[in-house]
Order: structure tokens, then C-alpha cells, then sequence
């Protein structure tokens, strides 16, 4: 069992990989914060949002591997913005934004997190 600290860890380490690889130019230095940098909250939901990725996989016997990139990203995208509410009692729209509205960048990172979690779900 990964602990908690090291499966937030794991989640940033996916979403700093797919920003670098999808963002379009030079990102954001909050993007690409290492994780003894990340802000407690922001660790917290990493780790939650693995534990929820992870819960689900094994919930449906790794049969989730059949879902698109779409539905997985969708997935980790929605799990994400449950956690700014539990943070953030009034987020800016575009913390909250639906998955369609999202940039591509950030679709194709959060495929790519589901993606490890699976990965690290399956060892």
C-alpha cells in the first residue's frame, strides 16, 4: 500500500510530466511547483483524488482500464473539483469549470494522471 503522502506525490509528479508535455509554451510556475513546495491544501487533494482514482479501479475490477481517455480524464477532473469546494468556499469559475470547457492541455494531463494511478493501482 502506498501512503498517503507518497501517492499525492505520485499524483503531482503525473500532473507536472503532463503539463510539461501538453501546455502550450512556457507554463505557469504554480504548474510545475515541486511537491515540498505544493500548498498543504493542494497535497491533501492529490493525495484524495489518487485514493479516489485508486478506490475506483479496484471498485470496478480494473475494468475502468475500458474507459476512453475522455472518461477517464473526466473522472479525475471531477474528483479535482470536489476537492476546490471542500477548500475553497467560493472558487473562481475556471477552478470549477466543467470538463468541456477545460483547455486540452489540461484534459490530456488529467487522462495521464488516471492513466499512472492505474499503473500504480495494478503493482
Amino acid at each position: 500500500m502506498t501512503l498517503p503522502v507518497e501517492r499525492g506525490r505520485v499524483f503531482r509528479e503525473a500532473w507536472i510530466a503532463g503539463v510539461r508535455k501538453y501546455y502550450p509554451g512556457e507554463p505557469k510556475s504554480g504548474y510545475v511547483t515541486p511537491w515540498e513546495e505544493t500548498p498543504e491544501w493542494e497535497r491533501e487533494s492529490a493525495s484524495a483524488v489518487y485514493d479516489q482514482v485508486s478506490a475506483f479501479i479496484e471498485a470496478t475490477d480494473g475494468k475502468a482500464a475500458k474507459l476512453t481517455r475522455d472518461q477517464k480524464s473526466r473522472f479525475v477532473a471531477l474528483c479535482w473539483i470536489g476537492h476546490i469546494f471542500k477548500h475553497f468556499p467560493d472558487p473562481k469559475p475556471a477552478y470549477v469549470a466543467d470538463w468541456d470547457e477545460l483547455p486540452t492541455w489540461q484534459q490530456e494531463t488529467d487522462a495521464d494522471i488516471f492513466e499512472r494511478i492505474e499503473r500504480e493501482t495494478r503493482q
